[in-house]
């Protein structure tokens, strides 16, 4: 069998393709604040372009408007807490009109972790994100928890709700990851069964790129809509 490239790969989407999808979005100044899964952590692949999800967002944006500006505070390891300590301040002083939000699992690592207490603190750093005006943007996870990682999938089960709550009480922009088909292939886990590959990186860029081209094209009262 042929295996699978990233042009051939049905859920990826070509530079061209990507930024026509955005060329009528208003968004100029994109953010990407959180953990390991913001900067963009994962195995190259076989086929596939290595760049992370965001910065092939960021790309995208920038081919449609030229004028386009991007930030990415991602670091592995970051805390909900740290989030707001640490990338707030360069976050505010970008002024963005769009930030994607990814972190939290990290703290549901923590040997004394308590989802209701995670599921506040990310309410709280998507609050003061909002704040600013800026529009919000956040993606569940996949349920990719094989192997060792396997008795881990209860909590990430009950975080992904959490994230849906949190991203309807901010009007943030959600796109789902949580039972994506890609999720089942071979190649979609890094060797650390954590990380995306290059493979799955470009498959959320498509994912989050299509999304935002469809809420900028709807009305506002029904651009939260499932």
């Amino acid at each position: 069998m042929t295996a699978r490239t990233e042009t051939t790969d049905p859920y990826t989407l070509s530079d061209a393709t990507a930024a026509a999808l955005l060329r009528e979005v208003p968004w100029r100044r994109f953010a990407v604040i959180g953990d390991s899964t913001a900067e963009g952590v994962g195995d190259p692949w076989p086929g596939y372009e290595s760049v992370p999800w965001a910065d092939r967002v960021a790309r995208w944006l920038l081919a449609a408007h030229p004028r386009t500006d991007y930030l990415n505070t991602g670091r592995t390891g970051a805390l909900l807490s740290e989030v707001l300590a640490t990338q707030l301040p360069a976050l505010d002083a970008f002024a963005p009109d769009l930030v994607h939000i990814s972190c939290g699992g990290n703290d549901l690592l923590l040997r004394d972790a308590a989802l209701p207490a995670v599921e506040a603190a990310l309410d709280e750093l998507c609050g003061r994100v909002a704040a600013t005006g800026a529009r919000l943007s956040l993606f569940t996870l996949t349920d990719s928890f094989t192997g060792r990682m396997a008795p881990l999938r209860p909590r990430f089960a009950e975080f992904a709700d959490a994230v849906r709550r949190v991203a309807h009480r901010h009007d943030a922009i959600l796109t789902e990851f949580w039972d994506h088909p890609a999720r089942l292939r071979p190649g979609w886990l890094s060797a650390d069964l954590i990380h995306l590959t290059m493979a799955g990186h470009a498959v959320v860029a498509a994912d989050i790129t299509r999304n935002l081209a469809r809420h900028a094209a709807r009305p506002p009262e029904l651009a939260t809509r499932p």
